[in-house]
């Protein structure tokens, strides 16, 4: 079953599961996926949490203690979730220490609301890595404009990050760039560049969405053969990117002081269109030093079906390029598509966090102690 999921892991790309549960963590069943799936890592967000905790399953006792200590639902939930990240940082810790800390990290993301506040987005990193407590975390900062000075300050302060919400190829360099300045504000401390690690999620199969939509309104011969490429196009691209600021002089001079390159990952990577292959982003966006984060239906598919055929990046770039290229001559504006998304995207993790919230002022009320 795990054999493309090996060869993948031997093409250079780390293989981590978007998801995250207590029963996961209890049952062993993420152990099971280290062991058996080559999984090293794990990404988590706000819906992933909304949809563990509200299923209920192990959260009660805990529930139940915050109840009775009458905390507020803001403070039971960042106990519950760094809880979570805590544990599941542990499970993953020998591989973390087996990869010289590049794997076995966990990623937990700062509160949604505070995107567009980069003093709030500090603080709150600062924070969620002190509550968690482990080497392996990443705290994930979303690539809002006001999310990239705060990368900066984080990764500075030696905070290993995982930038998210990435969907534009200017975005993604202006998150590169941050991650450079911070790491020189990190060696201007006196901080040890050694053990700062970070990762840039760049969103895919939410790309093909909005672009699809938008090819099929036009409805042309034309545009509906442009349908499924723009998601494998963007990211290609983006690792150009990578290539090219990860060989600067710049970072050259920051891998001299011991910097890790900042790893892109292919984030949203199950795929939304039935007409598509389960594994497309997946088996067609292979390179090295890359991190593919998968929810748990993508990875079952690619050990069972999954063809692994090497590279699938480099070499594409002139072709992606055309692609886009041929986006914009039927009519669909590249900018407006991803600044769409950036924006959806933000909404989309707040709103899970309200919910969020509600669902555990619920169970915080129901399990509270009489007062009788």
């Amino acid at each position: 079953m795990t054999d493309a999921l090996k060869r993948l892991s031997e093409e250079g790309v780390a293989i981590w599961l978007d998801d995250l549960s207590r029963k996961r963590i209890t049952s062993g069943n993420l152990a099971e996926l280290i062991d058996d799936s080559h999984v090293v890592g794990v990404t988590t967000n706000p819906s992933i949490f909304q949809k563990a905790i509200s299923g209920g399953d192990g959260y009660e006792q805990q529930v139940a203690d915050l109840a009775a200590r009458k905390v507020t639902v803001e403070e039971a939930i960042r106990m519950i979730t760094t809880a979570d990240v805590r544990d599941a940082a542990d499970v993953l810790r020998p591989v973390f220490d087996d990869t010289d800390g590049q794997d076995g990290r966990v990623s937990i993301e700062v509160d949604p609301r505070l995107a567009h506040n980069t003093r709030a987005t500090i603080a709150e990193a600062k924070q969620l890595a002190w509550l968690v407590d482990r080497p392996n975390t990443l705290i994930k900062i979303p690539a809002t404009e006001a999310g990239l000075p705060a990368i900066t300050e984080v990764i500075g302060l030696g905070i290993s990050v995982n930038v998210t919400l990435i969907f534009s190829l200017e975005r993604y360099r202006k998150v590169m760039d941050a991650y450079l300045a911070g790491l020189e504000k990190a060696k201007a401390a006196g901080q040890d560049l050694s053990k700062i690690r970070s990762v840039a999620s760049f969103f895919v199969s939410r790309v093909d969405t909005e672009i699809d939509k938008r090819l099929d309104k036009i409805g042309t011969d034309e545009a509906k053969a442009l349908r499924g490429k723009a998601a494998l196009a963007n990211a290609r691209l983006a690792y150009q990117a990578y290539e090219e600021v990860f060989s600067s002089e710049r970072w050259l001079a920051l891998e001299k002081a011991g910097a890790n390159k900042q790893r892109p990952l292919w984030a949203s990577t199950g795929v939304k269109d039935p007409a598509y292959p389960d594994t497309l982003y997946v088996t067609e966006l292979v390179a090295p030093n890359t991190v593919n984060t998968m929810p748990e239906a993508t990875l079952l598919a690619t050990a069972d079906h999954g063809e692994i055929t090497g590279n699938t990046i480099q070499g594409t770039y002139e072709q992606a390029k055309a692609d886009l290229d041929a986006l914009a001559a039927v009519g669909i504006s590249y900018d407006d598509v991803v600044q769409l998304l950036e924006e959806e995207g933000v909404e989309k993790f707040e709103a899970s966090w309200n919910d969020l919230l509600k669902s555990t002022e619920a169970e915080l009320k129901r399990l509270a102690p009489s007062e009788a």
